[in-house]
């Protein structure tokens, strides 16, 4: 029995043989060597992808309660306060090949990082960075905000149910998955449960993407710290659905549950679904790095099982931008200009009267 049985989980589950390992993931890059990470990857290994990165420019800017909940923090753990100038992003952001920026748009907690604010921040190194827009489908204006966004160069968006306070399958949360998966925008989930005591939990559960899922086949998904707490439905989501993915974001500062939701990753045969993520400026990749290959180190001395380092590798250097559809920056370039095209879908395809296809739930902000 794993350690996970120690958490309740259902004995069956852990009563199993360990899965065979899954097939190559064709996005990833050549292995290196066995042993801890090194303090500064090789050339060979900066096909990185970090697809969960934080800036702002105020505590405000997360909602007054996340940020009064914040600086309370810091009073007693004043070592802890995040750098988020852009000069420790950049510090930072070393050993990894591309970035992606999330911004964040909850009404409902008043937290609110614009696109505007992201593609500023994309804008420094267009090349290494890319961004997401933060988009509440509960605002007025929110096919507005998309528009902007992909007019502005951002390539994904970011929503948060909790934070937002609707259900993930609301009308107006369907009608822009529909809208993301005619324009190939990704959608990263993020869990938003601390962001204030007003946050709804039982809306940022894993298995309450399975109706999108379902309906827009086509829509890639990221579960957000692998739907952290509900991690086993997050698992069952991405071995269910073949666009859903979850980033290991939240989960590379605490060993325990890292060791475990990888462990039962391997086991279900779904790492080829988890990407990278290292939650800056909660944690820096290269630390985030450090704790993954050296997560089997926590059964030293027991007979608990332990992840194949191979295994670990094709999560730190899988080409997340592969998963989920998307370019390396600058790919593709205007002759004339030199300059990036936009290769999304023109905004003009964004018509707010087109319905979402398929059952939706209903409103509850």
């Amino acid at each position: 029995m794993t350690a996970l049985a120690n958490q309740g989980w259902p004995n069956a589950i852990f009563l199993m043989t360990l899965s065979l390992p899954p097939s190559p993931d064709p996005s990833e890059t050549p292995g290196t060597p066995s042993g801890l990470a090194p303090s500064r990857p090789s050339e060979s290994a900066r096909q990185i992808v970090d697809v969960h990165v934080h800036l702002w420019e105020s505590l405000e800017q997360l909602g007054a309660e996340a940020a009064r909940r914040i600086r309370q923090r810091f009073v007693t753990q004043p070592w802890d306060q995040p750098d988020v100038s852009v000069q420790a992003l950049d510090q930072a952001m070393e050993p990894v090949r591309y970035a992606i920026v999330l911004g964040l748009d909850c009404g409902y907690v008043g937290a609110s990082i614009p696109c505007q604010q992201v593609a500023r921040y994309v804008a420094r190194q267009p090349e290494k960075y890319l961004g997401f827009a933060g988009i509440d489908p509960m605002a007025s204006g929110y096919l507005s905000n998309l528009r902007t966004a992909v007019d502005l160069g951002l390539v994904g968006v970011t929503v948060s149910p909790a934070a937002g306070g609707y259900h993930p399958s609301d009308s107006r949360a369907m009608r822009l998955y529909e809208h993301c998966q005619e324009m190939n925008l990704p959608v990263v989930v993020h869990p938003g449960t601390h962001f204030a005591g007003s946050a709804k939990l039982e809306y940022s559960q894993p298995y309450l993407y399975d109706e999108v899922a379902r309906i827009f086949p086509g829509l890639r998904l990221v579960l957000g710290g692998v739907g952290l707490p509900w991690a086993e439905q997050a698992i069952i989501m991405i071995g269910k659905h073949p666009t859903c993915y979850a980033d290991l974001s939240d989960l590379a500062s605490r060993p325990w549950q890292l060791y475990n939701v990888l462990l039962l990753a391997y086991q279900q045969g779904v790492m080829d679904r988890l990407l990278f993520g290292s939650d800056f400026p909660f944690t820096t990749p290269q630390t985030a790095i450090h704790n993954i290959y050296s997560v089997n180190t926590i059964t030293h001395g027991t007979h608990l099982p332990t992840i194949p380092r191979e295994q670990l590798r094709r999560v730190v250097e899988r080409d997340a931008l592969a998963c989920l559809g998307l370019k390396p920056p600058f790919q593709s370039l205007d002759p004339a200009t030199g300059q990036p095209t936009n290769t999304q879908t023109p905004t003009d395809a964004l018509t707010p009267e087109t319905p979402a296809t398929g059952s939706v739930g209903s409103a509850t902000a």
